[in-house]
């Protein structure tokens, strides 16, 4: 028999590659943080000798959640101004108390929170824009959680960075300090085009390519920012960012509620990635991003939650099942982004848009050890005729119980393993009385 470090025993495993499989009592051999193989219960039992294992004989077991665009540490501005149309909760709001409280303590706090909550609704993977990135990373590192961690530019100044250049710099030592991390990556993260000049733009340009590594941005999020680029630079922004030379494959656009067929088409040709966020754009009302259409063009779509001030959760579960239903009353198609399409765009689509799809988003054997195990048992979740189906539209987080990041156990029968809850909270009700009483 051959020695492992984890034998997960489940009564579903859902691979999500090859895509359709739904898998009967089968179990995932883990060693050294990697999937080992993928097999029959029952042959596992013979061909294995584990350290650990863990039977989940109710549960359904998926990759890890990619989260593909959040802001983290906005988990300590949840519910701080709701119910706000984006550019007035933005200026009136988000940019002041950002410019009166984010330190690298807020971001400490408010990313190990948002970590926390991650973990337990069943994220394995996030992509994170925000200040003080080194201060995230370390966060994530000391964590044991996946990240691809945003290089931030904006043309204002910040606690983080006083001008293009010292963000670039900043950006570009950091990427140099975590190029050999098992967990983290990163990408460029210019915050918009209308908040980005195109000299920082340039330079982004010429270093993605020389690094190999993404461009995170939002993109045409509301009818009000493409309106306005077409007045400052005589094109909609997204034709702005192709004159740019800025399309591709490295580009990760989130939120593109405002899109005409010919840039759905130059999306697919260029090979650029989309993330849909749709719960943070029907709280903002941004307006609706056309996944159906993006789908059928071929466009690799994946989700995020967005940050928890403008969402107000970062519960990927959620998100999926919003994404299938906001989907097909989009399009008017019953059809549209089905279960699995779902699923997928929550885990292998999220790692590729991240250029990690290599490493994570599928229980693929020489893949990392990045799972998530849904307890399938309750009432809401009976009778099961279709675990997929079950997964997006009839389960909560509250079902997540077990979670692994390449291969070490986070979440263990419903509690974190290596994070105190409680310490969480407490910190969360200081920054809560600290804010409130400005």
């Amino acid at each position: 028999m051959q020695t492992i470090d984890t034998l997960i025993n489940a009564r579903w495993v859902i691979p999500v590659e090859p895509d359709g499989q739904t898998l009967d009592h089968h179990s995932i051999a883990v060693h050294g943080g990697k999937i080992v193989e993928v097999l029959p219960t029952k042959d596992a039992a013979k061909k294995y000798r584990a350290t650990e294992t863990v039977d989940l004989k109710q549960h359904a077991v998926i990759p890890g959640l990619v989260n593909a665009h959040t802001h983290a540490a906005m988990s300590l501005f949840r519910g701080l101004a709701d119910d706000l149309p984006l550019m007035d909760w933005l200026n009136s709001h988000i940019w002041p108390a950002e410019a009166k409280w984010v330190s690298p303590d807020f971001v400490r706090d408010g990313t190990e929170l948002a970590i926390a909550e991650m973990l337990k609704s069943g994220t394995t993977c996030f992509s994170d824009m925000y200040f003080f990135p080194d201060v995230t990373a370390r966060v994530c590192h000391d964590a044991g959680m996946r990240a691809c961690i945003g290089l931030i530019m904006i043309d204002f100044p910040s606690a983080w960075a006083q001008n293009a250049d010292e963000y670039l710099h900043k950006g570009l030592k950091l990427h140099d300090e975590l190029r050999n991390s098992e967990l983290i990556t990163t990408a460029f993260a210019p915050h918009a085009p209308y908040t980005v000049s195109d000299a920082p733009f340039e330079k982004i340009r010429m270093y993605a390519d020389e690094l190999d590594i993404p461009i995170h941005m939002h993109v045409h999020e509301t009818a009000h920012e493409v309106n306005e680029g077409q007045k400052q630079h005589g094109m909609r922004p997204f034709a702005r960012l192709a004159k740019l030379g800025l399309l591709g494959p490295r580009l990760i656009a989130v939120h593109m509620t405002q899109l005409l067929p010919e840039e759905i088409k130059t999306l697919a040709q260029d090979n650029v990635s989309v993330v849909h966020c749709p719960e943070s754009n029907l709280k903002l009302a941004s307006g609706f991003c056309p996944v159906h259409a993006l789908v059928q063009a071929g466009v690799n779509v994946a989700l995020g939650t967005d940050g928890a001030a403008s969402n107000n959760s970062l519960d990927m579960l959620e998100e999926m099942h919003i994404a299938a239903l906001l989907a097909k009353g989009v399009s008017g198609e019953a059809t549209a982004v089905p279960a699995r399409t779902a699923l997928r765009m929550a885990t292998l689509n999220g790692a590729k848009a991240l250029g990690i799809e290599a490493r994570t988003g599928s229980l693929t054997a020489g893949k990392a050890a990045d799972i998530a195990a849904i307890d399938l048992s309750a009432i809401s979740s009976q009778p099961v005729y279709d675990p997929v189906s079950q997964i997006v539209y009839a389960t909560t987080r509250n079902q997540v119980s077990d979670v692994w990041v390449n291969g070490k156990h986070l979440l263990a029968n419903y509690h974190l393993t290596g994070m105190d809850e409680a310490a969480l909270r407490d910190k969360a009700v200081q920054w809560h009385d600290k804010i409130k009483h400005k």
